[in-house]
């Protein structure tokens, strides 16, 4: 099975089962055992549709000659793979997007027999001759108008379009080295001499930034242990606890585990990591993590983190809460969480302020308690936090501890948007229990 085939599953599977890509993409990657340069296409393919499908969208209209909405879901899909890879793609054949198209029509919709002459003729079409680019935002940068909207609201009118921007570029692979058993220059080294492309993140200590991976887990570095995926901006949340070796700290929302993991190689593998998670499921993802890296101090268990455990009262040294959210600030790497139902996100605020006020009673005097999420929408970040801290004086905000290239921080507060420092939408504010 070949690139484009298994991008069209994956884009089939999540339109039918509404998973989301990044975790289907991996399954089927894994299923369909592409060596390294077709996992890449593949992976450039699935996100390059979802990410611009608006956009596929307008050059299809501009190309049929029936209704857009007329036609199978699955012919829409090869459409789209064909001209995501004429019209945003350089280094591929005009003739390979639209051969290979032909056939996988021939193959996926044996039933729409009109399917393999159309989707020859509405390729072809768009080779011949330029077609109208859109105009607007929506279309631009495939953000339903709605969302652009909220987002707008939030992020103000200047930053909004570089946020659009950085949702569609390729996301990078970040790693985190593992700084408890290699240097981040021997760790270089070695992945350089697994084909892998290095390069230093700008501003993040012991980070990398790959490419020509593949499937990273078929890497010996990463089976041994040497380094783990982490964006830039969740592992800054954690160097903003400032952990010391031997404390004893929670993880309340841990899965897949790294900000866990990051603790604990702040810590120097030292004291205690108690990490949780409300799905089963998930805390095998945990362990298995733990143990790749060699992470011994950290224990993970099914918890519902707005549900009080006795057991932790006043106990814990540092709790981390990075929170279920809306998730707006990690597009780039979830696409498809833009066409997503929006409204479903009003309630989150309310769990948000239970889970937050909850875990600050495991804070013990003098404690720190770290909340953070990945949405830029203050009704999720900043308003939660007030809302705590006016039902919490025995909380304050404490500043954070940044790197350089940041202004410095008075608030205890920060939030990150996508297209400024090279992360993940991202907010982190530091709360201290008063002595």
């Amino acid at each position: 099975m070949g690139a484009r085939e298994t991008a069209l599953n994956v884009l089939i599977a999540c339109r039918k089962e509404g998973g989301w890509s990044n975790g289907v993409l991996k399954e089927y990657l894994q299923r369909d055992h592409l060596d390294r340069r077709d996992a890449a296409l593949a992976t450039r393919l699935c996100y390059g549709v979802l990410q611009n499908r608006l956009k596929l969208d307008h050059y299809l209209q501009q190309l049929l000659t029936g209704k857009l909405k007329d036609l199978h879901p699955a012919v829409r899909d090869i459409l789209h793979l064909g001209l995501y890879q004429m019209k945003e793609m350089d280094k591929v054949p005009t003739s390979a997007a639209v051969n290979e198209s032909v056939d996988l029509a021939k193959k996926y919709c044996k039933k729409q027999r009109y399917a393999p002459g159309l989707v020859n003729a509405v390729l072809r079409k768009a080779a011949d001759g330029p077609l109208q680019e859109p105009t607007g935002w929506q279309e631009k940068y495939s953000h339903p108008q709605p969302l652009i909207d909220l987002l707008k609201g939030y992020v103000g009118k200047e930053r909004i379009e570089p946020m659009l921007r950085a949702n569609n570029e390729a996301p990078e692979t970040v790693v985190q080295v593992n700084t408890l058993v290699i240097t981040t220059a021997a760790l270089a080294q070695r992945l350089e001499a697994e084909g892998v492309t290095v390069q230093p993140h700008g501003w993040m200590k012991d980070c990398l930034v790959l490419s020509g991976t593949g499937n990273l887990e078929k890497l010996l570095a990463f089976r041994e242990g040497l380094f783990y995926v982490q964006d830039a901006a969740a592992k800054l949340s954690v160097l903003c606890a400032e952990l010391t070796p031997g404390q004893n700290v929670l993880d309340c929302c841990a899965a897949p585990g790294g900000k866990s993991f990051a603790a604990s190689i702040a810590m120097d593998g030292t004291g205690t990591i108690t990490s949780c998670d409300i799905h089963p499921h998930k805390i095998a993802l945990i362990e298995n993590g733990a143990a790749r890296l060699g992470l011994n101090n950290i224990s993970a268990r099914v918890q519902d983190a707005s549900e009080f455990v006795s057991e932790w009262e006043n106990r814990m040294d540092t709790v981390i809460a990075d929170v279920p959210c809306s998730g707006y600030g990690i597009i780039r790497k979830k696409p498809d969480i833009r066409y997503k139902n929006h409204a479903e996100m009003a309630s989150l605020p309310e769990l948000q302020l239970k889970i937050l006020e909850n875990q600050a009673k495991y804070v013990k005097p003098g404690g720190l308690l770290l909340y953070s999420t990945c949405t830029v929408l203050k009704r999720e970040n900043e308003d939660v936090v007030r809302g705590f801290l006016e039902n919490h004086p025995e909380f304050v905000t404490e500043p954070l501890p940044l790197p350089d290239c940041f202004p410095k921080n008075e608030s205890g507060m920060l939030t990150l948007v996508p297209g400024e420092y090279d992360t993940d939408g991202f907010f982190i504010c530091r709360l201290r229990r008063r002595v």
